[in-house]
């Protein structure tokens, strides 16, 4: 496919204009100035889509999020972390078949395309619905089955123990490697310490990235020191070997300077969820300070269930709006910053190397921004504009391993109609 006469973001965060990108396949083969050679083959005509008005830039990777819970839209609304799961989630969670996190999950893939989400860190249970919805849907995603488990007992003997190692032996690197599978503990607060050992343990001896929640509350943090002779949980997971892998932690709005030497030294990712955090009050995540530290900061949306979108613009504003707020500077959270988080660094984290740039070799996954639109006017800094001005409504394309998925408003992959349909069947305030 070739792009004509297109303005690109390219990956030194530059906008270029009048620029022709070509890919061939998963991969971006020219970007430049002039037309590249043709298509030598004359029985195969190669598409191209002029670019005038738009401007290509490397998709979103959502670094934490839940997709089936895109049925629990709107559900459990008004109370603190603790009890919203344990009233509403786990209670209504404990009903759902293979079918519900399937469509739940391909609607949650719907709405992430809409967005510029090309790929997303995934964390659930009956990983065989979400799986099939990420191929079935054309996108990609790092899956994982949180293991949760107080129960003192063998951790191997534990059901979601043994459904994370089942999600790695039937899934690791399917969909010419969309998928990747992680090892996942759900949180600090419902494992005891020989699970939280077990689960580094397998990760380890599986070369696994790992994936979870940790310092999301006050009340987490408090608790576990509580529980275990005054260590946090960053302390608690560095004892036990949770980050002897490599590791997105979702949330870290509860550190302290200790917690965040830890993150640092063990090149700890965190996925920072803002929109979710003061949607439950649970708080502010400090980027700033991760920053100083050098400690790689990704965006994520959490679920569509404490959200409730996966708008991925507002979660950007708000992302960068809020560091400005921490730091009382309002020079803090450049754009630049701001969209390396939501790109490269996302991609990174979930160890898509060769993706989360627009570059020649790397893969295709680039969305299409409209920059007539008037949030995107006047045009001095296109830049700030994504970040400040922009919204999903201004994505007019999402190409994933160089395969169209949504364009001007069509879901090319998925029967939206019907999975509407379907979700709307087995929602929470359906089945609750």
């Amino acid at each position: 496919m070739l792009f004509k006469n297109i303005s690109i973001l390219d990956e030194n965060f530059q906008i270029r204009n009048n620029i022709y990108l070509k890919t061939e396949d998963e991969i971006i083969t020219y970007i430049g100035e002039k037309c590249p050679n043709q298509n030598q083959d004359k029985d195969k005509e190669e598409e191209s889509i002029d670019g005038k008005g738009l401007l290509l830039m490397p998709g979103f990777y959502n670094s934490h999020a839940h997709s089936p819970m895109s049925l629990l839209r709107g559900y459990g609304e008004g109370l603190e972390l603790h009890e919203w799961l344990n009233k509403k989630i786990f209670p209504f969670e404990k009903t759902l078949n293979r079918e519900d996190v399937y469509w739940g999950s391909l609607l949650s893939m719907a709405e992430s395309m809409s967005y510029g989400i090309v790929s997303t860190t995934d964390m659930y249970f009956l990983t065989d619905g979400l799986a099939k919805a990420v191929l079935d849907s054309g996108m990609k995603a790092n899956i994982s089955r949180s293991v949760s488990n107080m129960s003192q007992a063998n951790p191997h003997d534990d059901i979601t123990f043994k459904e994370m190692v089942y999600t790695n032996e039937s899934f690791q690197g399917i969909g010419s490697g969309r998928i990747i599978v992680d090892a996942s503990l759900h949180a600090e607060y419902t494992n005891d310490e020989p699970t939280i050992k077990a689960v580094a343990d397998y990760a380890i001896e599986n070369n696994l990235r790992t994936h979870i929640h940790l310092a999301e509350t006050e009340r987490e943090v408090i608790e576990c020191r509580r529980r275990y002779g005054g260590i946090s949980p960053v302390e608690l997971l560095l004892r036990n070997g949770v980050f002897d892998v490599k590791v997105t932690a979702a949330h870290c709005v509860w550190l302290d300077d200790r917690d965040r030497e830890i993150l640092r030294d063990k090149k700890v990712t965190v996925a920072s969820c803002p929109v979710s955090n003061l949607k439950l009050a649970s708080g502010i995540c400090d980027v700033n300070k991760l920053f100083d530290e050098g400690i790689r900061v990704t965006i994520g949306t959490d679920g569509a269930s404490s959200n409730n979108s996966l708008n991925f613009f507002e979660e950007m504003k708000i992302f960068a709006l809020l560091g400005k707020y921490k730091s009382k500077n309002p020079a803090r959270m450049k754009a630049e910053e701001v969209i390396k988080s939501a790109t490269i660094d996302g991609a990174i984290a979930q160890g898509r190397e060769a993706c989360g740039s627009l570059k020649v070799g790397n893969r295709a996954d680039i969305i299409a921004i409209d920059i007539e639109s008037p949030s995107m006017n006047p045009r001095d800094n296109l830049i700030n504009n994504i970040v400040y001005s922009s919204s999903g409504r201004d994505v007019r394309m999402t190409m994933v391993d160089g395969k169209i998925l949504y364009k001007d408003g069509e879901f090319i992959t998925l029967d939206i109609e019907k999975i509407k349909y379907e979700v709307g069947k087995r929602s929470a305030f359906q089945k609750m």
